[in-house]
């Protein structure tokens, strides 16, 4: 068996991802309105009622603005960790499932191995997602690529990295002096440098699909991020097709 996966929105204004192995699917975060979410769904021929539960990575808003009203109507339960779901606020009756960061647990077809991420959220998580012997790894929204995470992400035929900043667009960008360190803190989010760093170092021969996540509309380009993880790729004579995740519009439906 093996997995078909989406993203359907990806940065600063709203991610989400789309799991699917056989009858299961699963949702990813969902940092965008449930009305948005389920159209862009519908313009790549998913089935919302595939889904089987979503899962939340941690708790800022653009991972999981959408979940109570999309969860209340499709009746999904919502797993997250204790301490993320308590950062979540008010999610009504909203069923709750919780797990703990480094747990494997199972939802249908799909086996989900979780571990902890260096971000400014209270419990944030990285996925490792797999049908057989598929494997999708999922790590955006991190400061740093610690060794557990390079460990973790090793053996993925599909990555999902961060790629979110270019150093001197930031540099030079709007944001305000503290924000501008939060995000190149070691619990804030991966230059395009870096995420092509963490590419480079849990790259192996059958890597087959590669998305770069979470690009700033503000601090970065795509030709950057393009640029960066291209040259990791070429340098190590990849056959690994390269895509980028954007903010206004899903990726194609990608399979492992």
């Amino acid at each position: 068996m093996g997995l078909t996966y989406c993203l359907l929105a990806s940065g600063s204004k709203g991610n989400a991802v789309y799991v699917a192995a056989g009858p299961t699917a699963i949702l990813v975060d969902c940092g965008l309105s449930a009305r948005e979410l389920l159209r862009r769904l519908d313009s790549c021929g998913l089935a919302a009622a595939s889904l089987k539960a979503i899962l939340i990575t941690h708790e800022h808003r653009d991972h999981m603005a959408g979940v109570r009203v999309l969860a209340k109507n499709l009746r999904l339960p919502v797993l997250a960790t204790r301490a993320t779901w308590a950062a979540c606020g008010d999610m009504q009756a909203t069923r709750h499932q919780a797990f703990a960061a480094g747990e494997v647990f199972s939802l249908g077809g799909l086996q989900v191995q979780s571990f902890s991420t260096p971000h400014d959220a209270v419990d944030s998580v990285g996925l490792v997602i797999s049908a057989g012997a598929a494997r999708l790894g999922l790590c955006t929204d991190l400061g740093q690529a610690l060794g557990l995470i390079e460990r973790r992400l090793m053996g993925c035929q599909g990555l999902i990295l961060e790629s979110n900043h270019d150093p001197e667009l930031l540099a030079q960008g709007p944001y305000p002096p503290w924000l501008k360190q939060r995000v190149r803190s070691r619990h804030g989010h991966l230059s395009n440098q870096q995420g092509a760093e963490l590419l480079g170092k849990v790259h192996h021969p059958e890597l087959s699909q590669v998305t770069m996540a979470h690009l700033s509309q503000t601090n970065n380009r795509p030709e950057l991020a393009a640029q960066a993880a291209g040259q990791a790729l070429a340098g190590l004579g990849s056959r690994a097709s390269l895509t980028l995740a954007r903010q206004d519009a899903p990726t194609a439906v990608m399979e492992l």
